[in-house]
């Protein structure tokens, strides 16, 4: 009340002037100068105002339309404002300060810049004006990508910043993704030297826990393997990441703005500076230290940044002078300092923030698995880049011609966290596959050189002159491949090339489509092996004439009525050569052709599949598997697969949440029985035998059982999901047996660790079990297993999916869905995927992988961890075609790139081999295992850097971080070392971490779970076109 007194004076002396007619003079109002000199008061509150604006890379409009504000109907959004707007507000006042997060915008606006504007720019960001927080091309999702793809996005930011600012990212700023992994807190935080990672998205139930005990602030231990080694101080922010209500300031916001002059009605300096203080109280009760953080912005703000900034100089100037707390515009960089600065001790956080809720029934959980097609394009062609840089490298990289840079770009954008996710809308997701198939044909062309040049026969002199042409199958997955059965058919021999990018030898048997079933297959000797063809199911054969006539906008010219099959041994980094020939009646047998039986409802017998040691059993009257034996390893346990879906809630109910894009709630579960007669086909031959099932008119599959592996690999076609009867659907697979598992299971954090589940429980806080079905799914990129005191089992998947075990002894996996409910969390569309011919649209239809073992305790985390990044890097086939059998005389049929006495321990992958720009090579080495995982692996391994590079010199090696923009030993001398909550010296002591490399030996350790990463100097790299 003597506050309102008090401005009571003022106003009315004002107006006895203005009544009585005279003049105000100048002198009683002139230029306000705010004071924004950024300044820590000890003692005090100080918030930390961080300017910011979050820029999705695509989501309701495309990343263009997006930058330059293309769509606008959808949503005025327009980044190139943005960055415009943002430079000269800056400019204006060298306190202002703004972090940027997302370099595929960035560079969109860098390259359209005057070099007269370059210059001021780079003075703002070495200023610390503007700075560079996160860096990736985009802010990755991180549920769905694979760790390989999150490394390159965010490698390919923090080189372009490095090299055009000279600048190093301190903290990670993954604000909006939905759910948060361990790998996220120590591969993509700690290894790349990041001082502190912030966001806001947590569960609604852990947030109010953490608010109640001030622990939103933790230290996040993310690696068990690497533990504190490998820590990162971890902020999330009170509520979202926009600022408390009533200081949001876009030019049609309604937080009410600071009007100081004197002269104007609706002066309210001290009632706005009365509302900071007590949103900075409030923010302080559930903070520790004095230090509080304001994220000032939300998502594509600061079209207008003037509107932005002169309210932030104004809530500096008067807040300092009122005094009660301490404003500063700040970064996240400046807030981290100042809370290392604090000497507090952190409480620790291990594992993850998965799943994620933000209200009840709402579980971010159906993200998972949405846009499965998507989802599977990511992955295959993540695994097409880490090989087609492999060849590019070994030929030598172009200057001028085709590179892998369009993928890289591509690759990069598809991470990130509307895209992958499957959480954009519809027209979004077709740019972002349409700049996935351009950067695709661009490195197809790069693999079709490299593999020209290397098969060759040079003379000594070392010329090529490259004259082979090589064509790739990127829709064999549907059975088409032309080079295969075109060949065949104008009495060609098929020359297969086959490239292994993993650093061991591989034995597969592989498939590969063709017009005529008299064919035999040569080795690289020229010895014929033996094939078998097997008939390409009719369900196959109709999603391939439909799927290239969506695609292709033609017909297949004929349709391949057979797969042969062989086996293939291929060397490591190398290829091996195999040509596939016709045969005449009167030469001989050629390909063993398949037996074909088919067992209908009505015979009560047991069926036995597989011809080496792993066997299969169904039940032939219930068209079901019963029984997994593997006579190697003396395992027989009952097992059963089956099929069913959850109808997705409307939001009809009381609660209006429904089913959605991102959010997965259950109305009921159903089964999904064979609707046929005939219950199964079994085709056998000499290296496989495959059980093919046709459940309904939408859903079929073939189980596959290798004469020479250990596994079950399921293939499903599941589509179009019949949504006439008005209800959505989510479509699952279940694998039961009768283990005795405690409601516990284990899921991979981005295709790296293994993280414990608890059906029901989180470790964090006491679980309040809304939605038992979709508060237990979490995300699966490699795998995911149960295990009882005998018996393992294990199940590795082909692209990212949800998945649980929500009763003993049983994994489920989401693979399909198709929905027609918004969930409304602003995508503001149904998740109805179709496919379109000129007849018409149908739903999409998924063929997809799953791959199944049943082990003894303690022994399946070698198959896991082999087949698991095999399955992540599958042979690359190339196609050429040959009139005699001259091939193998005048071409070079076995290749490899390392020593040929030489292969990585069966624990080490390679996970990035790139020659860069400048000529240097970028080498990743990655131990694939944890501490503990396996008795014989989890070891410290040991790679021999000079086996990697025969013929060449290594003239120099600098240890990088994880994104290779800082020498190791730098950022290890800059990193932090926080205090932790109960902490001792004896569990320090524990993390073993890989030696320093001797420059002599060359010898890289690498612990458990390590990942390390090299810039190698060498000699004799061939710089073709250079």
């Amino acid at each position: 009340m003597a506050m309102a007194m008090a401005m009571a004076v003022p106003i009315t002396l004002l107006f006895a002037i203005v009544l009585a007619g005279g003049v105000v003079s100048s002198a009683e109002f002139s230029y306000i100068e705010y004071n924004t000199t950024q300044r820590i008061v000890p003692g005090k509150i100080n918030v930390h105002l961080v300017p910011h604006s979050h820029d999705d890379v695509g989501w309701l409009k495309t990343v263009d339309q997006y930058y330059f504000g293309g769509n606008n109907s959808i949503r005025g959004a327009c980044v190139q404002n943005v960055l415009d707007s943002v430079i000269s507000a800056l400019l204006e006042d060298k306190n202002r300060k703004f972090i940027y997060v997302e370099m595929a915008f960035f560079q969109r606006w860098w390259r359209q810049q005057s070099n007269a504007k370059k210059i001021k720019v780079k003075e703002l960001v070495n200023s610390g004006q503007l700075e560079f927080i996160n860096g990736g091309m985009c802010m990755h999702d991180e549920a769905t990508p694979h760790y390989i793809d999150m490394i390159d996005q965010t490698t390919l930011g923090h080189k372009y910043i490095k090299d055009e600012f000279d600048q190093i990212p301190r903290v990670g700023w993954q604000i909006d993704p939905f759910g948060h992994s361990a790998v996220q807190a120590y591969l993509l935080g700690a290894e790349l030297g990041f001082d502190s990672l912030f966001f806001a998205r947590i569960d609604y139930q852990d947030r109010a826990k953490r608010l109640e005990e001030k622990t939103l602030e933790v230290v996040w231990q993310g690696s068990k393997s690497l533990g504190s080694s490998s820590q990162i101080f971890t902020g999330i922010f009170p509520r979202h990441y926009d600022p408390p209500d009533g200081f949001t300031f876009e030019i049609n916001d309604v937080s009410p703005p600071i009007q100081d002059d004197v002269l104007l009605f609706d002066y309210n300096v001290q009632e706005r500076v009365n509302d900071f203080v007590a949103a900075a109280l409030a923010q302080t009760n559930v903070t520790r230290t004095n230090h509080i953080m304001w994220a000032m912005g939300t998502d594509f703000r600061y079209q207008y940044a003037n509107s932005w900034f002169r309210q932030m100089d104004k809530f500096i100037h008067y807040v300092n002078q009122d005094g009660r707390v301490n404003a500063l515009y700040s970064t996240p960089s400046i807030y981290t300092d100042a809370k290392y600065a604090a000497n507090e001790q952190w409480p620790l956080k291990t594992d993850d923030f998965f799943p994620y809720a933000d209200k009840p029934n709402a579980y971010w959980t159906g993200y998972f698995t949405s846009r499965p097609a998507f989802k599977g394009y990511v992955r295959v062609l993540s695994a097409y880049y880490l090989a087609a840089r492999q060849l590019e490298f070994f030929k030598g990289k172009s200057t001028s011609g085709p590179n892998t840079d369009a993928l890289a770009d591509a690759l990069a954008i598809a991470q990130h966290h509307d895209a992958v996710s499957g959480t954009q809308r519809q027209h979004v997701a077709a740019d972002y596959a349409l700049r996935l198939s351009i950067g695709y044909k661009e490195a197809e062309k790069v693999v079709a050189s490299s593999l020209a040049f290397l098969a060759e026969s040079r003379s000594s002199t070392g010329e090529g002159n490259s004259v082979t042409s090589f064509q790739q199958c990127p829709l064999l997955n549907i059975s088409f491949c032309p080079p295969s059965e075109a060949a065949l058919s104008n009495g060609k021999n098929l020359v297969v090339i086959i490239y292994n990018s993993l650093g061991w030898k591989r034995e597969e048997t592989i498939r590969i489509p063709v017009s005529t079933e008299r064919v035999i297959v040569k080795d690289s000797e020229g010895k014929e092996i033996e094939s078998q063809l097997l008939p390409i199911s009719s369900s196959t054969a109709r999603i391939g004439r439909h799927y290239v006539k969506a695609y292709l906008g033609r017909n297949p010219s004929e349709t391949a009525k057979y797969s042969v099959a062989f086996s293939v041994s291929v060397p490591p980094l190398g290829f091996s050569t195999y040509v596939v020939a016709t045969t005449k009646e009167k030469e001989g047998p050629g390909s063993t052709i398949s037996t074909v039986h088919t067992y209908e409802a009505s015979e009560n017998n047991t069926i036995e599949v597989g011809q080496g040691s792993l066997k299969l059993l169904y039940s032939a009257d219930e068209g079901k598997l019963t029984r997994y034996v593997n006579t190697k390893k003396s395992v027989t346990a009952f097992a059963e697969q089956s099929y069913g879906y959850y109808s997705g809630n409307d939001g009809t109910d009381k609660d209006p949440q429904a089913s959605g894009a991102y959010v997965f709630r259950p109305n009921g579960t159903f089964c999904i029985k064979s609707e046929n007669q005939t219950r199964l086909t079994v085709v056998r031959g000499p290296l496989l035998d495959e059980v093919h099932q046709q459940l309904n008119s939408w859903i079929s599959q073939v189980t596959r059982v290798y004469k020479e592996k250990e596994h079950a690999e399921v293939e499903f076609s599941i589509g179009p999901i019949p949504v006439i009867d008005g209800i959505g659907k989510e479509i699952i697979t279940q694998i039961t047996t009768t283990m005795k598992t405690n409601k516990t299971f284990y899921t991979d954090s981005n295709g790296r660790d293994f993280i414990k589940r608890i059906r029901d429980f989180r470790k964090d806080w006491e679980l309040q079990v809304n939605q038992p079905i979709a508060g237990n799914y979490y995300p699966i990129n490699l795998g995911i297993y149960l295990q009882d005191n005998s018996t393992e089992l294990s199940v590795l998947v082909d692209r990212s999916v949800g998945g649980s075990s929500l009763a003993d002894g049983q994994i489920e996996l989401m693979l399909h869905r198709r929905l027609i409910h918004d969930d409304i969390r602003g995508v503001g569309e149904v998740l109805n995927e179709t496919v379109c011919v000129p007849e018409g649209c149908d739903g999409l239809t998924i063929i997809g992988k799953f791959y199944l073992r049943i082990d003894r305790i303690g022994e399946g985390a070698k198959w896991r961890r082999t087949v698991g990044q095999e399955i992540y890097s599958p042979l690359l086939l190339a196609f050429s075609e040959q009139d005699g059998n001259d091939w193998m005389s005048s071409h070079i049929s076995t290749f490899s790139g390392i020593d040929p006495s030489y292969s990585l321990p069966n624990n080490v992958a390679i996970i990035t081999l790139q020659e860069m720009e400048n000529g240097k090579v970028l080498l990743r080495l990655a131990h694939l295992y944890e501490t503990g995982e396996d008795k014989d692996y989890s070891m410290m391994a040991n790679v021999e850097l000079k086996k990697l590079f025969p013929n060449k010199k290594i003239k120099e090696v600098t240890e990088m971080s994880l994104s290779a923009n800082q020498g190791r030993d730098e950022m290890e001398k800059r990193r932090l070392a926080w205090k932790v909550k109960g902490s001792s010296a004896g569990e320090e002591s524990k993390v073993v971490r890989g030696g320093p490399l001797d420059p002599s030996k060359l010898l890289v350790e690498l612990a458990p779970m390590e990942i390390r990463t090299f810039l190698i100097v060498v000699d004799h790299i061939q710089m073709l076109g250079g």
